[in-house]
């Protein structure tokens, strides 16, 4: 088994230096958020995470889920008991809001605390994740007498939850949705389809599932504009409200996956039996608004996985790394040390621990950012912060979840031969992590949904506000003689964000083909420089706290080596994205699909 350790230090660090936490403790709503409530919550979640989470983990990935005879979902052995405690302990609803049975904490303080959740679990939290998410939804766009039938349950992890929109036919193109609904004159409607790839569609883990479910009304316009919104539960309720009669929904079949082993992912099958009984939600026709609000939520999640995975390999690659003793010191010619040592080894080390720091400072910068727009008084200040979030969701959820996958890739290269065998436990990361990718929408769909709705929509205003804070920082160190050369080196790199961006924005009209095709490393280059600058912000931070004689010197001085590792070692790689985006779509445009 391959221990684990929450980073609380370094999560501490980047939520009071960077993400803003006393100010966001301030703000109407958010006054619980002290630093002493949230580091008592952090310790906690630590506690539990490794405690609970980490020891099932690996039977999760050899058990995996199986599907019964008579269509019932059985979980991996620890589940169940893991499961109630979690809900039990209130960490489904600690950013929900209290009126619906939630602890009403700000999103940056719960952020840390799901990455403690994904490092040591992944496949048992995405079924609270999901909770969390519909919640989202439910809050929006749920009438009163549906918030009060099922959001406290949702919220308090009580009943599980789906939310499903992929069929065999509509992967990534829901205007190919088929799912109907049809009403039945008593205010409900009856759903038939198929459904795949739900994420814990069927289990037992809870007394009901409420599924948020895609369908079309039998007069419904074609297209994504035609789709509806339905919460069909797993159980109908009784008359006081508690699971009574089975509705007619099952699961038919469950996927044999590369990873996440532990989590069952279902085929669903929608009134075979003379219909699912639903309810719609919000207003007909307008489904896909409310389901891309669960859909965002989970998007920042997935993103928080990236980094969840990537600190776990990281972990366990140094833990492997100190002890592991092979070869001879290339300098001395000394043996009988560990392989740390060797300086590709400790090459590959600090780079994995420079790109989850990145994540980690963009992901928790991205949250209280949220926070922001949600409670700040200031609408301009709000505004701002609204549009940063929305512009760099899709770097929070493509940038940071390749960036985990190529940490993990790189944890299995520093155990070598070990790496690839299933024992040493490492593989499991790589394989749960060449998902997230994936799902909630590939990297390609984020990167196009960056550059055609986030950019060329607004002709790059949010970015170029953006680029403007960046240029403050650099403004800022080139003051400190100490930090100047992080500074010089940040500025290159956001000169080649905004050369690329102003290719995008003079082509986006005449060659949309063409800048589309460099959407993603688009993407890929505006993660690498806004990661450099939040650690360049942290770097700021910590010299700042070294001249004043505060905290631990030695760790102060690392993040400082750390944001200069970066803009040698990885933020290079922001020209070779912008010259991508700028030479390679004309031939990619040119290039013949017969000629493959």
């Amino acid at each position: 088994m391959i221990d684990y350790t929450a980073p609380l230090r370094d999560m501490q660090f980047i939520l009071s230096e960077l993400a803003g936490l006393d100010e966001i403790a301030a703000l109407p709503g958010c006054e619980e958020a002290t630093p002493d409530l949230v580091a008592a919550i952090l310790e906690e979640a630590g506690k539990f995470a490794a405690g609970v989470l980490a020891p099932i983990n690996r039977q999760g990935d050899l058990q995996g889920c199986r599907l019964t005879a008579d269509g019932r979902v059985v979980t991996p052995d620890g589940w169940q008991e893991a499961y109630d405690l979690f809900r039990e302990s209130g960490w489904i609803g600690l950013s929900a809001p209290t009126e619906h049975g939630g602890q009403g904490l700000p999103k940056l303080v719960s952020t840390p605390v799901w990455e403690m959740w994904f490092s040591t679990n992944m496949a048992f939290t995405m079924l609270p994740q999901l909770n969390v998410s519909q919640a989202e939804a439910l809050q929006i766009a749920a009438s009163e007498d549906q918030k009060a039938t099922w959001l406290g349950k949702v919220v308090s992890g009580e009943w599980g939850s789906t939310m499903n929109l992929t069929e065999p036919q509509a992967g990534s193109d829901l205007a190919a949705t088929r799912c109907r609904a049809e009403p039945a004159g008593d205010g409900t409607y009856k759903l038939f389809g198929q459904k795949i790839f739900i994420s814990y569609g069927e289990h037992e883990l809870t007394p009901n599932i409420v599924h948020l479910v895609l369908a079309r009304l039998p007069d419904a316009p074609a297209g994504v504009k035609g789709l509806s919104l339905f919460i069909v539960p797993k159980y109908l309720l009784d008359a006081d409200g508690n699971p009574g009669a089975k509705n007619d929904v099952r699961c038919i079949a469950i996927e044999h996956k590369m990873g996440i082993h532990g989590s069952p992912t279902c085929t669903m099958s929608y009134g075979d039996e003379g219909g699912a009984t639903g309810w719609l939600v919000g207003e007909p026709n307008r489904g896909l608004e409310t389901m891309f609000i669960m859909m965002n939520e989970a998007r920042f999640g997935v993103g928080v996985q990236g980094a969840g995975l990537a600190e776990r390999a990281y972990q366990a690659a140094l833990a492997y790394a100190r002890e592991r003793v092979q070869g001879r010191n290339a300098l001395t010619g000394e043996a009988g040390l560990p392989i740390i040592h060797h300086p590709d080894v400790k090459r590959n080390l600090l780079s994995m621990r420079a790109r989850v720091m990145a994540m980690r400072a963009l992901l928790y910068t991205a949250a209280g950012w949220f926070d922001v727009a949600h409670h700040h008084p200031d609408a301009a200040q709000a505004d701002k912060c609204r549009r940063y979030v929305d512009l760099l969701m899709p770097v929070a959820k493509g940038w940071c979840t390749e960036i985990g996958n190529e940490v993990c890739d790189d944890a299995i290269q520093v155990f070598g031969g070990m790496g690839f065998v299933e024992e040493t436990g490492i593989a499991q990361y790589f394989r749960d992590a060449r998902i997230i990718t994936i799902y909630e929408g590939t990297t390609g769909i984020q990167a196009n949904d960056l550059v055609g709705r986030k950019i060329l929509r607004e002709e790059g205003a949010t970015l170029r506000e953006l680029l403007a804070d960046i240029r403050g920082t650099t403004a800022q160190l080139a003051e400190d003689p100490v930090l100047v050369s992080i500074g010089v080196d940040l500025s290159t790199h956001a000169e080649n964000l905004e050369s690329a961006l102003d290719w995008v924005l003079a082509n986006g009209k005449d060659n949309l083909a063409d800048v589309l095709a460099g959407a993603v490393p688009f993407l890929h280059l505006l993660g690498t420089v806004v990661g450099g600058w939040q650690l360049a912000r942290a770097a700021q931070a910590a010299q700042r706290r070294l001249a004043a004689g505060e905290g631990d010197g030695a760790y102060l001085a690392s993040l400082v080596e750390l944001a200069r590792f970066y803009m040698a070692g990885i933020a290079p790689r922001a020209l070779a994205h912008a010259e991508t985006v700028r030479e390679a779509g004309g031939p990619v445009s040119r290039f013949s699909e017969a000629a493959f």
